[in-house]
């Protein structure tokens, strides 16, 4: 197995529990530690074939937790406890957001190590074994990257594929705070003394992960922990656009802000991906940064007016 151990930089959060003491490895001798699998969901028909994955795994999780919002039609959850295949299989309802749905699991965790796994993804039979290593052995947080399920069928898919290659190829090796938050592995006690900030709604990996680096704990990457992505159910620009917005670019230039790390970020010389899309962010960044400094402002937070310029 190939781990790379990047560096991190941000603030600490004064909104939220701190996490300074340093967990251990799991004591030698006394076993593997429990695992749980958590997967938030709303109506994703994939569900079903995510848990399955899991199943044929070569290190079992002790646990599998469904977040679904009240919107997730009960018949898909209950194809995807029959999926299960008698894995331990819990459902947990919570209303709002992927990050509220987060944070709602916290105390239903009773495991060691919490793995966060999108309802889009599937791994292969060695995947969370891979995963967890490093955490057993003393890494606080360890992630692998996402591939296609399948050839890109649209120009929507094709950047999504794109994207996701150049964050796993040449941003997430340098720096941790870029790794998506689907497919890690994490000690629950980090988790826990961390937490997620709901008034951010979205790019809740970017604040943990920052956060994280900022408390000094240290995670690894392992790029051997793929799992596959299914974005198949991605066909309309528009209401990926509109998505892309609101998860994505609006609450992670709150997070920039939150932590300290807008100036850094746009001081970087990123090589955009080769994609008409990669350009019409750029053009929406301005206005998600406007909006987030207004958004952040209007919640007590404590940053800056945005940059001129830039």
């Amino acid at each position: 197995m190939t781990a790379r151990r990047p560096t991190g930089e941000g603030k600490a959060s004064d909104t939220l529990p701190d996490a300074t003491v340093r967990p251990t490895a799991v004591p030698a001798g006394r076993g593997p530690a429990s695992v749980l699998v958590e997967i938030p969901v709303k109506d994703d028909p994939h569900l079903p074939t995510t848990v399955a994955s899991l199943v044929g795994q070569s290190r079992r999780p002790d646990r599998v937790l469904v977040v679904a919002t009240p919107e997730t039609p009960e018949a898909l959850l209950e194809e995807a406890r029959r999926r299960a295949a008698g894995l331990p299989f819990e459902v947990l309802r919570v209303p709002g957001y992927v990050v509220e749905a987060r944070q709602a699991a916290i105390p239903h965790v009773t495991e060691e190590i919490t793995v966060f796994l999108d309802s889009d993804n599937a791994g292969p039979a060695n995947w969370l074994e891979l995963l967890v290593a490093p955490v057993e052995k003393g890494a606080d947080y360890s992630g692998g990257p996402t591939r296609p399920s399948r050839p890109p069928e649209n120009w929507v898919e094709r950047y999504i594929a794109l994207l996701e290659r150049s964050i796993y190829e040449e941003l997430v090796p340098g720096r941790l705070v870029y790794l998506p938050l689907q497919n890690t592995a994490w000690r629950s006690s980090v988790v826990r003394g961390l937490g997620f900030d709901i008034r951010i709604p979205g790019a809740e990996d970017h604040d943990l992960e920052s956060r994280a680096a900022a408390a000094g704990y240290q995670g690894v990457f392992v790029p051997e922990a793929w799992v596959s992505h299914d974005k198949s159910s991605v066909t309309d620009f528009f209401a990926w656009a509109r998505r892309r917005y609101r998860a994505y670019l609006l609450p992670m230039a709150m997070s920039l802000l939150k932590n300290g790390e807008l100036r850094g970020r746009l001081g970087e010389r990123r090589r955009l991906v080769r994609h008409p899309l990669a350009w019409v962010e750029e053009l929406v960044k301005p206005l998600a940064l406007l909006h987030a400094w207004g958004r952040w402002a209007r919640l007590g937070g404590s940053a800056s007016p945005p940059p001129s310029g830039g």
